[in-house]
Formats: C-alpha cells, structure tokens, sequence
C-alpha cells in the first residue's frame, strides 16, 4: 500500500518529532558522550552517570539513523529503523564493559526482548505505570534501566488510531506488532545498560 501525498509528510513530521521526544535524555548527558566507552569500567567512579554516559550514544544514533531515513526515503524508511537498524546500533555502541538496549512489555520486534534481570524491574514500572531510572546490582556489575514515556507526537506510529497507512505499513513490517494503543504519558519501555565492573 502507499502512502498518500497528503499524508506522508505530516506522518514523517511526526516520526521525526518522536523520536527526538524519546532521545530528550540523550541530550542531558551529551557532555558525557565523548568519554561514555573509555570510562564505564573504572573503578572509584559513579556507576548511574556512568551508565548514562555508555547509554547517550545510542539513544543519540537511533534518533539520527531514523531522522536520516525519513529525509532520505520517508516514513517507511523511517519505520524500519527499529527494526533493520536499532539491532546494529546496540550491538555497535555495546564496548569497553558497556552493553546497551531496549526494549518494552508490548513489544514491536521480538529482537528487542528484555533482559532476564530487566523484565522484573521492567513489570514493577509497569504496575507503577512509571518511575525513575534504576540501578542495580548484577554478578559481573551493575545495571541501568531508564523509563521512555510516550509523547503526544509519538502517537500517530503508536497511538490507539494510526492512520490506516501506518497500520498497514506496520503489519507488514512486524506482524506480531504490540506497540500501539497507547496515550501520552504511558511507560512505552525502558532503555537498558549493562556495565562490568568486576
């Protein structure tokens, strides 16, 4: 099916506006970024900005890989970012002690399942609907879970009433596709880190 000429551009208006909403923590630790792969092992240090720091560059390319398709191809080349691309990114930005995620209880893509130790914290912020960044302890280290929140330019992907263009573009993509029905302000999923540290 393609997408009509009315349509498409306010689609990947919205796409590019999301996804910069989810990416707005990315931002908070840019100042980090440089040293984010080369610190997230050393000891004496503080293990929550570390682990922020080892996040920011993978947030911060998945908005630019998904802002770059859209400019390039349009909303389809946008929606299949999360798909084709986020894997490689997470693998990519996954170095020195550091590897990072993410993921949600209504998944999109069964690539991006959680973690054993994050699908309780995961079910916790859930029944809470939300919360706070947490860390905890693991055996080889420690490790980082941070909320995303829907926004309300998220919804035209992942609302309770995407345009029938986008619901079919996404059943053509993911299949077995949860992530949609949601409001503003719902917990979307959570971004992940783990860090060795011993």
């Amino acid at each position: 099916m393609r997408f009509t000429a009315r349509l498409a551009p306010a689609l990947a208006l919205s796409l590019v506006a999301c996804t910069r909403a989810t990416a707005e923590s990315a931002s908070a630790t840019a100042t980090a970024t440089a040293t984010a792969t080369a610190t997230a092992t050393l000891p004496g240090r503080d293990p929550m900005a570390d682990a922020r720091a080892a996040l920011a560059p993978f947030k911060q390319a998945i908005q630019d890989a998904r802002m770059e398709a859209i400019r390039r191809g349009g909303i389809r080349d946008g929606i299949h970012v999360c798909r084709d691309e986020a894997p490689a990114l997470a693998a990519k930005y996954s170095v020195n002690g550091a590897t990072v995620g993410r993921t949600s209880h209504r998944l999109r893509s069964g690539a991006n399942a959680p973690p054993a130790w994050v699908s309780p914290i995961l079910a916790a912020l859930v029944a809470r609907g939300g919360g706070e960044p947490r860390l905890v302890e693991l055996p080889e280290g420690v490790g980082y879970v941070e909320p995303i929140v829907v926004q309300p330019i998220c919804l035209p992907c992942h609302g309770k009433q995407p345009a029938p263009e986008v619901v079919a573009e996404l059943r053509r993509r993911y299949p077995d596709d949860q992530a949609t029905g949601f409001e503003a302000g719902d917990l979307r999923g959570v971004y992940w880190v783990e860090l060795r540290t011993r």
